[in-house]
C-alpha cells in the first residue's frame, strides 16, 4: 500500500518540478485514484452488476495572477511532459485573475489527523447480491407492495493525494458502502411509491439490508390513498429525509463566491442570528468513520471541527484561498477540487444539532398541519431565499399523522424558515449532511 502512495505522489511532485521548468511561477496537482463495485436487481434478477476502476489527475500553474488547469487520465512519461507543456501555453494567454494563488507556506496544515475512514475489507461480490436481495425481498413482502423499481449495493474506494510548490504534500484513502431499494404499492391509477438506503464508510457498520427493505415497503404503503388539501397557512414538518436539504440551502448561501458576488440572502448576515436561539449547525472534517470526513482541504489547508450556526448566530462562511482574498478574509479550510478546475468551497460533515422533544412531541400541538417526506422541483432562489417547493406527505390534525396527502406546494423565505425552525431530537448519521424533524412554523401549503 505504501509503495503505491509514494508512486502517485512521487508523479505529482515531478510534474510540479516540470512545470516549474517550463517557468510557471507556482503550481499544485491532485490525483485520484478509485475502485467501485455497483450491483442492481429488480424483481428478483441481476439487472447491473459491475466494477470500475478509474484513475485522473489535474495540474494547475500560475504566471503572476494568471493561471491554468488541465487533467488526464494517462500517466505515462510522454502524456505527462504533453500536459504540462499544454497548461504552460493555457496559462500564459488567460486573462489575469488578481485571487488566485496558493497557499502561502505558513498556511499549510502541518499535523495531518488519522480519521479511519478507509475500510481495507473490499466486500465479495456475493455480499453485495446478498444485500440487494435481502432489501428488495423485505420490501416485497410486506403486504400491500405491488412491484419494484430495483435495490442497489454498492462499494467503493479513493485515494487522494495533493502536493504543491509550496511544499505541501499529502495524501489519504476513503472508501464506502451502500444498500437503497425503492419499490411501489397498489395497483393501476392508485400507485405510490417509496424507498430507503443506509450507507456507512465501513461494511461492519452498514444497516442491516433487510431492515431498509423492510422500511421503504411500509413507507410505499402508507402513502396509499393520498387526499388533497386546501390551501392555507400551517406548521410544516419536514421528515430527517427532506430536512437534511435545508441544511444545503444554508451552506449554499454562506458559499464564499456567493458572498464576494453578493448573490445571497444572507450575504449580509455574518455575525447576526439567523436561526431561532438553541439551534446549532456543526461541522467536523473529522469525524471518525464520517462519510464526508477528510484530514486536510483541497489547498493543503488545514480543516477543523467548528459551530456554522451557533445558538442560531452565523459564525463563518465557507471559504477557499480565492473568496477569502476577494473578502480580505483568511480561508476557513473549505477547498475541495476536481481535476479540470480551480478550487471551490464545500462543506464536510455537516448537521443540525438534535434538540429535546421527540419527532411525536414536536406535533402534538399541531391542530393542522403537513408533515413533508418528499420534495419535489428546484424552486429555490439563493438570491433573495424564496421558497417554492412541490411537496407529499401525512396532514397531521391533533399532533397525529392522519392521511396521505400530495400534489401540493409548501412555499415560504428561508430567512423567515430558519428563524421559525425547531428541531426534534431523532439526529441519525446516514449521508454527511444530516438533520433531525424539523417543524417550520406558518409555512403556505398551497392545494385546492
Amino acid at each position: 500500500m505504501a509503495a503505491a502512495r509514494d508512486d502517485a505522489l512521487d508523479i505529482l511532485i515531478a510534474l510540479i518540478a516540470k512545470a516549474k521548468r517550463l517557468g510557471a511561477d507556482a503550481a499544485d496537482a491532485v490525483l485520484f485514484e478509485g475502485a467501485s463495485i455497483s450491483h442492481t436487481r429488480r424483481l428478483g434478477r441481476v439487472e447491473k452488476l459491475e466494477r470500475s476502476e478509474g484513475y485522473d489527475l489535474g495540474l494547475r500553474v500560475f504566471f503572476g495572477k494568471r493561471q491554468a488547469t488541465v487533467s488526464s487520465n494517462d500517466r505515462s512519461a510522454a502524456a505527462l511532459d504533453e500536459l504540462a507543456e499544454r497548461v504552460i501555453a493555457m496559462a500564459r494567454v488567460v486573462p489575469e485573475d488578481p485571487y488566485c494563488g496558493i497557499a502561502a507556506p505558513e498556511e499549510l496544515a502541518r499535523d495531518i489527523p488519522a480519521l479511519d475512514i478507509f475500510d481495507p475489507v473490499e466486500p465479495r461480490v456475493e455480499t453485495l447480491i446478498e444485500r440487494a436481495t435481502a432489501a428488495e425481498d423485505a420490501a416485497r413482502a410486506v403486504e400491500g407492495v405491488t412491484n419494484s423499481e430495483g435495490a442497489d449495493a454498492g462499494w467503493g474506494r479513493a485515494k487522494v493525494v495533493l502536493a504543491a510548490s509550496n511544499g505541501f504534500t499529502g495524501t489519504y484513502e476513503t472508501s464506502g458502502q451502500g444498500v437503497s431499494v425503492a419499490v411501489v404499492a397498489g395497483n393501476g391509477t392508485e400507485m405510490e411509491r417509496d424507498y430507503d438506503f443506509a450507507s456507512a464508510v465501513y461494511g461492519v457498520d452498514l444497516e442491516d439490508a433487510a431492515v431498509v427493505g423492510r422500511r421503504a415497503g411500509e413507507r410505499a404503503v402508507k402513502r396509499l390513498k393520498p387526499r388533497k388539501v386546501a390551501s392555507q397557512k400551517v406548521p410544516v414538518v419536514f421528515d430527517p429525509r427532506v430536512a437534511r436539504g435545508l441544511i444545503g440551502h444554508l451552506t449554499g448561501a454562506i458559499s464564499g463566491p456567493a458572498i464576494a458576488r453578493g448573490t445571497s440572502f444572507l450575504k449580509d448576515k455574518l455575525g447576526q442570528p439567523i436561526f431561532g436561539k438553541g439551534i446549532t449547525v456543526r461541522e467536523d472534517p473529522h469525524r471518525r468513520r464520517g462519510l464526508r470526513s477528510k484530514p486536510f482541504d483541497a489547498e493543503g489547508i488545514a480543516n477543523r471541527p467548528r459551530a456554522i450556526v451557533e445558538d442560531g448566530v452565523l459564525t463563518t462562511w465557507l471559504l477557499d484561498l480565492a473568496s477569502a482574498r476577494q473578502l480580505g478574509l483568511k480561508t476557513t479550510g473549505h477547498a475541495a477540487r476536481g481535476t479540470g478546475s480551480p478550487p471551490g468551497p464545500s462543506p464536510t460533515n455537516l448537521w443540525l444539532e438534535p434538540g429535546k422533544l421527540s419527532p411525536q412531541a414536536l406535533m402534538s400541538d399541531i391542530t393542522q398541519g403537513f408533515y413533508v417526506t418528499e420534495l419535489m422541483g428546484m424552486g429555490v432562489n439563493g438570491i433573495t431565499g424564496d421558497y417554492s417547493r412541490g411537496a407529499a406527505g401525512y396532514w397531521i390534525e391533533r399532533g397525529a399523522l392522519a392521511y396521505p396527502v400530495s400534489e401540493v406546494t409548501i412555499a415560504g423565505n428561508l430567512k423567515d424558515m430558519f428563524l421559525r425552525l425547531t428541531a426534534a431530537s431523532d439526529l441519525e448519521f446516514k449521508t454527511g449532511f444530516d438533520a433531525p424533524t424539523v417543524r417550520i412554523e406558518g409555512m403556505t401549503v398551497a392545494g385546492t
